[in-house]
């Protein structure tokens, strides 16, 4: 069925903060073209009319129609210890994490919460996500089972530590054989994508290091996601296990896992020359500012990063980030580089939420930017959501719309989330504060 989508609609074609306007694909009485799941054609309004005279038009105005938001680092097993505080980052895994992840050992606990997990990110306008799992083999297939049935673009991988506590650890070379096995099985089905997942160099053995990156050297189209300097603590113990190593970046190197396929959460305390050497090696840094703040880790300098052309992407790291909302996380983007003196710009902010992630994640060519032949992964993002954003951004103009979203968005903002040109959450006008009723709508 082809079916158009009509309000103000913007996207990026580019990265704005190196091309500008010239990056920004903007129509303020616009329509976008949806067939068998596919975005066919967008043009103005007007265009659009002359050129397909007979289409069902749904009528969006008042809303921004946006590409899905994709969230580049995210743990959906940690998803009942979000806001449990009180600790920096190894403590907090110590005494938080590794319990509420061996939950997981229950299968039935593994397939709630991974579709719990997918409602929320729907719910938040997140429509692709790489995904952290944990150790255990089945934590990962109830994933892959939620997303595919959800239709949704997910990457995620089993979580590779052998040095952990003994109901987390998963050894070698059985840790090994069923990431291949899931890769086997999963990778390229449906929407699907895997990714070789060692959890950070503390907690795994060289061996298992090493063998993670063989199996990213034979499987051309899968992912490595892991941790990278995120505290100055972790730094120190990774320098101490490690003392060859030149810095904790070179650990990874040396073992096959810096590539042009590898995603780097957090990368707040990086020399100089591991910058370059990110972005000679054309990997990628996933940007997760709530978490950073609220386990009190540092601030991530984005400047930098930019400055070296490296890829960089938005991450929620829902349970150390505080919100699955990138909107909500753009604000302490935002925070975080006021706090070293420069602006994190509304356009380049949606960029980094959008196209910058899906091409941290090598999903360009099928999401975030709503161009020819994409997938149809779109929201509708409200303005006026909330009485203060709605006085805020009366008459404003795009830029102003967008950074009042910025500071001030949620998911309040979020009106309707579409999976392929399919609504997968809320819709034209949903109830204001009635959460019963969204509940609903799934």
């Amino acid at each position: 069925m082809r079916q158009g989508f009509r309000g103000e609609i913007i996207s990026f074609t580019d990265d704005p903060s190196f091309y500008g306007d010239k990056a920004v694909s903007h129509q303020k009485d616009g329509i976008i073209v949806v067939e068998n799941g596919r975005v066919i054609a967008r043009d103005k309004a007007e265009i659009i009319k002359t050129q397909f005279p007979d289409l069902a038009i749904t009528d969006c105005s008042g809303y921004l129609i946006m590409p899905g938001f994709i969230d580049s680092h995210i743990h959906y097993t940690q998803l009942d210890c979000i806001a449990a505080g009180g600790e920096t980052l190894l403590g907090w895994l110590e005494k938080k994490v590794f319990p509420t992840e061996q939950k997981f050992s229950d299968k039935a606990y593994a397939t709630e919460t991974a579709d719990f997990f997918l409602k929320e990110c729907l719910r938040n306008g997140t429509t692709s996500a790489l995904v952290f799992a944990t150790s255990y083999y089945q934590s990962v297939e109830a994933l892959y089972n939620a997303a595919l049935k959800a239709d949704m673009r997910i990457i995620t991988g089993n979580v590779l530590m052998d040095l952990a506590p003994k109901a987390l650890a998963n050894k070698i070379p059985k840790s090994l054989d069923d990431s291949e096995k899931l890769i086997q099985n999963w990778q390229g089905h449906g929407r699907l994508g895997y990714a070789v997942t060692p959890r950070f160099a503390l907690t795994s053995s060289s061996e298992q290091l090493a063998g993670a990156g063989k199996i990213l050297g034979e499987y051309p189209d899968i992912l490595m996601q892991t941790h990278l300097a995120e505290t100055k603590d972790e730094c120190a113990a990774v320098k101490e296990r490690f003392p060859k190593a030149g810095d904790y970046l070179e650990v990874y190197e040396n073992f096959g896992l810096l590539t042009d396929r590898s995603v780097f959460a957090h990368c707040l305390y990086l020399s100089d020359s591991a910058f370059h050497r990110l972005a000679k090696s054309g990997a990628g840094i996933a940007f997760c500012p709530t978490s950073n703040l609220f386990l009190g880790s540092g601030l991530f300098n984005l400047e930098k990063a930019r400055q070296h052309k490296i890829t960089i992407g938005l991450g929620s790291d829902v349970g150390a980030g505080t919100s699955f909302s990138l909107l909500a996380t753009m604000a302490e983007a935002y925070k975080t580089c006021r706090l070293q003196n420069y602006n994190l710009d509304p356009f380049y902010a949606f960029y980094l939420a959008t196209l910058g992630g899906a091409r941290l994640l090598g999903i360009d060519r099928y999401v975030g930017s709503l161009g020819m032949g994409q997938e149809a992964d779109f929201i509708l993002v409200n303005p006026a959501a909330t009485p203060l954003l709605d006085r805020r951004t009366k008459n404003a103009s795009l830029e102003e719309k967008l950074f009042a979203l910025e500071i001030m968005g949620d998911d309040r903002a979020i009106a309707a989330t579409y999976i392929k040109g399919k609504l997968a959450f809320g819709g034209i006008d949903p109830p204001p504060y009635l959460e019963t009723i969204l509940r609903d709508r799934w």
